[in-house]
Order: structure tokens, then C-alpha cells, then sequence
């Protein structure tokens, strides 16, 4: 049985992954990139990276097709275009970007590290309202909340 980080490894074999300074150069070069956040909406509203759409990791295969209640036409048109995947970490988009390659999509690729290595490279982040994010209050965010229940047993 594989677990979460396995599982994300064995991906990596198909996936490409772009560092935050590579998607800033690629932005530069071209403006069109369809930048796909695939973290959740409380996530996005947050905080995330200026022009990126939301499509939740748990609707994405099917708001990449047409007759879908989550269909998302600038997604499902997008097969052709450069897309790059972003999560708060980098692995939830890896499993995307998978997942659109198995789709169809040509030109994938993912954000190694996420909006928190967006952030740390010190890239603007806005949040729902579109106003810019303060980057220290993006480093609390960005401090793990894990419950007592949710840590492995000594």
C-alpha cells in the first residue's frame, strides 16, 4: 500500500515542476499562462498568486469537461494552452497536473514548493478580495495547525 508521499513520488515520474523564479520568467515571456490553483475555496479566498483560477483538486477531472455542473469553459478549452498547477506545497498539484495530462492536456506543469515558495521567493499573493496579502501574515498562514490526533504515535 502506498501512502500520501509515495504516491506523489510515483507521479513525478510523468509530471514536470517549475520553481517559483521559473513561473516569474514564464509569466514574463508569456502573460497567457492559464495558472490553475487547485487548493480549496477557503484556501484561494485567502491568499493565493494574481489571475490564478480555483478549481478544487476533488472537481477538477470533472470541470475539465463540457456538461458538468463544475464545468469551467477557460479549463475545459485549455488543452493546448501552457498551464501550470499550484497548491499551498506543491503535492496536491502534482496529482492535478497528472490528472490533466491523462485528460489531454499538453503542457503541464506544477509549482514546486507552491504558493508558500511563491511567498518565500517574496511573489505578490492577493487574497479574495483581490488586495494584496501582507507576506508576514502569509508566514503565520503558512505555520502548520496540526491537532494532537493528527500526529503519527510515538
Amino acid at each position: 500500500m502506498q501512502n500520501f508521499l509515495e504516491l506523489i513520488r510515483s507521479c513525478l515520474t510523468d509530471v514536470r515542476e517549475i520553481m517559483p523564479w521559473d513561473l516569474e520568467e514564464r509569466l514574463q515571456i508569456n502573460p497567457n499562462i492559464l495558472l490553475l490553483d487547485v487548493r480549496e475555496p477557503p484556501e484561494f479566498a485567502a491568499m493565493h498568486i494574481p489571475n490564478s483560477i480555483n478549481v478544487p483538486r476533488g472537481i477538477l477531472e470533472s470541470a475539465c469537461e463540457w456538461d458538468y455542473e463544475e464545468t469551467l469553459p477557460e479549463l475545459v478549452t485549455a488543452r493546448e494552452r501552457e498551464v501550470v498547477v499550484i497548491c499551498r506545497s506543491g503535492h496536491r498539484s502534482i496529482l492535478a497536473a497528472h490528472s490533466l495530462q491523462v485528460l489531454g492536456y499538453t503542457d503541464v506543469v506544477s509549482l514546486k514548493t507552491g504558493v508558500r515558495g511563491w511567498k518565500d521567493y517574496e511573489q505578490p499573493l492577493i487574497d479574495g478580495n483581490e488586495q494584496a496579502v501582507d507576506l508576514d501574515r502569509a508566514d503565520e498562514y503558512f505555520t502548520p495547525q496540526l491537532r494532537p490526533e493528527q500526529r503519527r504515535p510515538s
